[in-house]
């Protein structure tokens, strides 16, 4: 009966985060720590629980979306990075990154199913836009370790979006889930206001 009691209050948490998440980007005032460059935006927070979500919403058919998913996105995300390093310049990134909220809670929403290398394409490209965006906004020193934090920041946002959604699928069934991809649309739509 406790445990069950810490997953809702988990949950809890979880969701009252991300509807009172600061609606800003990450890119003002940046922290020069890779591992809380993301951590301070909450387009970046949205997207990678938001990917997790939907990797968990994969993986109640296939299993192996729960690992596959969210590692296509940690790969892709570092060729982003690699991109922005190299001054390789990738158009509307920005606008990229709004859009990945938007997109990873709608798929959520509509319980987009698909295969997992179709999904692996989907949160790839996504996540290489992410993965510019941070590297555009890197201090000049160390490159690599931090690209390294961004990159075990963004699997631990990833890890929070999948167990948050076994956890409402366990309790709720899919309704509970497409419930919380809706908050995270909602989450970038006060970012997008905000912008």
């Amino acid at each position: 009966m406790r445990d069950k009691y810490a997953m809702v209050r988990a949950l809890g948490l979880s969701v009252l985060y991300l509807v009172l998440a600061s609606p800003a980007f990450a890119h003002p005032g940046h922290v020069g720590s890779g591992f809380l460059h993301p951590l301070t935006g909450p387009d970046h927070v949205l997207a990678m629980i938001g990917a997790g979500m939907w990797a968990a919403f994969l993986a109640a058919r296939k299993p192996s979306a729960a690992l596959l998913v969210p590692l296509a996105f940690m790969v892709m995300m570092a060729f982003g990075a690699a991109a922005g390093f190299a001054g390789i310049k990738l158009p509307f990134s920005e606008a990229g990154v709004i859009a990945s909220v938007f997109m990873l809670g709608g798929l959520v929403v509509a319980a987009v199913r698909v295969p997992t290398a179709t999904a692996m394409l989907v949160v790839g490209w996504f996540a290489m836009l992410h993965g510019y965006s941070h590297a555009v906004e890197a201090p000049a020193s160390d490159p690599g370790r931090y690209i390294l934090g961004f990159l075990t920041a963004t699997a631990l946002l990833q890890l929070v979006g999948l167990g948050l959604g076994r956890v409402v699928q366990k309790f709720t069934g899919n309704l509970g889930l497409r419930a919380l991809g809706g908050l995270v649309m909602a989450g970038g739509a006060l970012v997008l206001a905000a912008h």
